[in-house]
């Protein structure tokens, strides 16, 4: 698999850590992959929100503000926190209240444990299934009704006795890479054709 972070390696720093990047005046859509910052979780399956933001930014120029990484093209802002997953919201609300975006227009990729590995499904709401990232961004917003692309990491194996926690912070046990490709086609789709439609374009292929 190729390295996961190579789009955030290479980006621009800002020259002090208190300056806003430098980011465009208007954006139509916000996508933000979760995960964790750190060598120690790249390969993690938690990280998948990662993944597909690095493969949705690759050759964009890239800014880092103190808070968060950011890159944009043709009214799409592609981001994602320096924070840890469960404080996600405190570096992406911001951002969001910046642009004054209302939660159709923000799109949050993490990985799923309700579904199956390379399974990718689209909703906007609904509760956040105990997943520590997505209930930080729901405080921050102030709302549930923002996108979803859950991208399925499965359950850990009974027998495994391998607790959540646990299991979400392990690596793939395979190349996560068609699962990538299949979640950036769902935002590519959502952010040029709405929600609906992408939803009938993605959900038949996995």
């Amino acid at each position: 698999m190729a390295s996961v972070f190579n789009f955030f390696r290479r980006r621009k720093r800002t020259n002090s850590a208190a300056e806003s990047p430098e980011i465009p005046e208007n954006i139509d859509w916000l996508v933000v992959g979760l995960g964790n910052p750190g060598a120690q979780y790249e390969h993690t399956r938690h990280n998948i929100g990662y993944l597909v933001v690095d493969a949705l930014a690759d050759a964009l120029p890239v800014v880092a503000g103190r808070e968060y990484s950011f890159a944009a093209k043709d009214g799409v802002a592609y981001a994602r926190a320096h924070t840890y997953m469960n404080e996600s919201g405190k570096a992406i609300a911001p951002l969001a209240a910046r642009y004054s975006l209302p939660p159709e227009r923000i799109v949050i990729v993490h990985d799923e444990l309700d579904l199956p590995p390379g399974k990718v499904r689209l909703k906007q709401g609904g509760n956040e299934n105990g997943h520590n990232g997505l209930k930080s961004l729901t405080q921050e917003l102030g709302t549930r009704d923002y996108v979803r692309v859950r991208v399925g990491i499965g359950r850990p194996p009974k027998v495994s006795g391998i607790a959540i926690p646990d299991w979400v912070l392990t690596e793939f046990a395979s190349d996560p890479s068609d699962a990538v490709a299949l979640a950036a086609d769902a935002v590519r789709a959502i952010t040029t054709s709405g929600l609906g439609q992408a939803q009938n374009q993605i959900h038949p292929r996995s």
